[in-house]
């Protein structure tokens, strides 16, 4: 299903005198609010195709209804949302969950929804139906040389499906690690999943990048092959410069100074890209924003300090992917409100001061530091969103014109009740 010009236009009416109002008492003090929101209305984030249905636990799986069944309907989902939002203009897909049958269908759909293809993410934590031999005990970095060769082989497929498609990136995700003490030999296990990530990068198409993403823990709790920032960063140097690590916000030990992480590995251009979700205790993969707003922005302000500096588009040369888990919402609700929060921290980043800022840190005025951060962290910019996304012509407000417009109903009574997305 697609929406209908008229209705979002039919919605943004009866909210434009009201948003007019709003978005004129925060521009006042703004100099340069066309620059903010020209930055804004290009910035996309990309939607991954596993995150159109409910997720699940250990313990259980509750479908929502309405799910959908394929790649096509996966596309569908994010085109809706893009529609909504205006920010939500590109697809990140997961092989083997998204092998298209028709790539030149499946590229016509895309222009037709107005959406890129994202990077590719290849699977080697999960053994596949028919597949010969198994990843229990790790994949790139596995004892076995067979099995090394089976999952280097699996990741260059990933690539060739994403060159049919259009995309220009491979992200690389491994639960490879241990979960007893002497159970790995910490040193092999790095050289044999260094020596097969060579293989990868070695066909890579020419412009391709390689994102290799890290977690602290999980599915082993004693040691990750890829365990942290460091250990990422220093697997890429090594690749080379097509390289580059990859952050998810929830892959950190509690507490982590994500912000500082994200500066070191601008400032060494070994940035990638960005997993967007949040977390309360662990890696939860919650809702963009619903826990930790602060450090959302912090994160954005570096982010924008550092691409500054660099000279880089903000919306081109970096990744931005949501990565989350929809456990107890509707998932198009929880994407709709991730893409706010992200739009939000980052249109909060673009408002601060740097001349006024640099000038505070050069004096060590630790008051001023934090009055400037905070005074900007503080003011309500979801009017200067809604103004990009109304330029764009999406909807004023994505989330009440979703609920109005039924649209989860209208999955429902298109799908079924008891459709169940592919994927995890």
């Amino acid at each position: 299903m697609t929406i209908e010009k008229h209705q979002i236009e039919q919605y943004n009416s009866d909210l434009i005198g009201r948003h007019e109002k709003h978005f004129g008492f925060v521009v006042a003090e703004i100099s340069d609010v066309e620059s903010i929101l020209e930055k804004l209305i290009g910035f996309q984030i990309a939607i991954p195709s596993w995150a159109l249905g409910t997720g699940g636990t250990r313990f259980g799986r509750f479908s929502g209804g309405g799910e959908p069944r394929n790649l096509e309907e996966k596309m569908e989902d994010i085109g809706l949302l893009h529609q909504l939002n205006g920010s939500s203009g590109a697809i990140s897909l997961h092989i083997p969950w998204d092998i298209p049958s028709n790539y030149q269908e499946i590229r016509n759909l895309a222009s037709q929804f107005r959406l890129r293809f994202d990077a590719m993410n290849s699977n080697t934590f999960q053994d596949q139906k028919g597949q010969a031999l198994s990843y229990k005990f790790g994949s790139l970095q596995h004892v076995d040389p067979a099995v090394r060769r089976q999952a280097i082989a699996h990741n260059i497929e990933v690539i060739r499906h994403g060159v049919e498609l259009g995309s220009d990136s491979l992200t690389v995700w491994l639960s490879d690690g241990s979960s007893f003490p002497g159970q790995l030999n910490f040193r092999k296990a790095f050289e044999n999943t260094l020596g097969s990530l060579q293989e990868i990068y070695a066909a890579l198409p020419a412009g391709w990048k390689l994102f290799l993403e890290y977690k602290a823990f999980e599915p082993n709790f004693y040691a990750t092959t890829v365990g942290d920032w460091g250990q990422s960063l220093l697997y890429v140097n090594k690749l080379g410069p097509k390289a580059f690590t990859l952050v998810d916000l929830g892959h950190h030990l509690p507490n982590a100074n994500i912000e500082q992480i994200v500066a070191l590995l601008l400032m060494e251009g070994k940035l990638g890209g960005f997993h967007f979700n949040d977390s309360k205790y662990g890696d939860d993969d919650l809702t963009t924003g619903s826990i930790k707003p602060y450090q959302l922005f912090l994160i954005f302000n570096e982010l924008v300090e550092g691409m500054d500096a660099r000279g880089m588009n903000h919306a081109r040369d970096l990744g931005w992917m949501i990565d989350a888990s929809h456990n107890v919402k509707d998932p198009l609700e929880d994407l709709l409100q991730s893409v706010e929060a992200i739009m939000i921290a980052y249109a909060q980043a673009l408002l601060v001061d740097r001349k006024m800022l640099r000038k505070a840190q050069q004096e060590n005025d630790t008051v001023a530091c934090q009055e400037i951060l905070q005074a900007v962290f503080r003011t309500d910019v979801r009017p200067l969103v809604a103004e990009a996304r109304l330029r764009s012509g999406a909807a004023l407000d994505p989330l009440k014109t979703y609920r109005e417009l039924e649209i989860r109903n209208a999955l429902i009574r298109k799908r079924g009740a008891v459709t169940v997305a592919s994927g995890l």
